[in-house]
């Protein structure tokens, strides 16, 4: 690919490419999770039993009120739904992940909805839920879409209100990390998956404050406790 003619139209193919890339980049994992919808469950079973099991009430301890589950995905966390919870709307980019989802519905003890919907333009009013929650979701977004996706859990939470994020990371340990580095090509072909997103780091830009971060499985996987800030009148 041969260099720009001139440096003046640089910023302006820039800005171009990164909007078209983040549009191709919603589509490509729209695309690869309609595939693996059918199979996703009996590949993420062995870490469902190993891992994921303990981890899911981690996300759901305290909340109260309406709460919004971010990349619901098949259902897997509906059984741990606590009491204190008035109504949930779980969303999700695929439709056939949705469709997987409505098949466990019943296995939600309190009232829930599901809808197709983008995580970065949600289609809801300002502060409609007491609480967020997401699991392995923000693994998924590409750099460019994280602030966007953790500015709409801010504005869709009411001020204060809790927003947890179960998320693997980077591992720091040698051997893990090196582990992580085998897994790389697969967790990003099946999954569109990263170890690198740097979540945490992008939450201040999204105008939300860190309550907590702290690993919960080895250095591998975290979950992080943001709230969302105070708007001013």
């Amino acid at each position: 690919m041969s260099l720009p003619m001139c440096f003046v139209c640089v910023a302006s193919v820039y800005k171009a490419g990164e909007e078209r890339k983040s549009a191709t980049d919603v589509l490509s994992n729209l695309d690869r999770y309609q595939r693996i919808a059918p199979f996703y469950d009996l590949l993420d079973l062995p870490f469902e039993r190993r891992r994921y099991r303990a981890l899911r009430p981690l996300l759901f301890r305290g909340l109260a009120g309406r709460l919004l589950d971010a990349g619901v995905g098949t259902g897997r966390n509906f059984p741990f739904y606590p009491a204190g919870v008035s109504a949930v709307v779980g969303i999700d980019l695929s439709p056939r992940m949705l469709a997987r989802a409505e098949r466990r519905r019943d296995q939600s003890p309190v009232p829930m909805d599901l809808r197709q919907m983008d995580v970065t333009k949600l289609d809801f009013a300002h502060n409609t839920f007491d609480a967020a929650v997401s699991t392995f979701l923000f693994c998924v977004l590409p750099d460019q879409l994280q602030v966007p996706a953790l500015q709409e859990l801010g504005r869709v939470v009411k001020p204060d209100g809790p927003i947890r994020l179960l998320e693997y990371v980077r591992p720091r340990g040698t051997l893990r990390r090196i582990v992580s580095r085998i897994w790389d090509p697969w967790i990003a072909v099946a999954y569109g998956a990263s170890f690198d997103r740097q979540t945490e780091a992008h939450i201040p830009a999204a105008g939300l404050e860190v309550d907590e971060s702290r690993y919960v499985v080895d250095d591998l996987v975290k979950l992080i406790c943001v709230r969302a800030a105070r708007r001013s009148n």
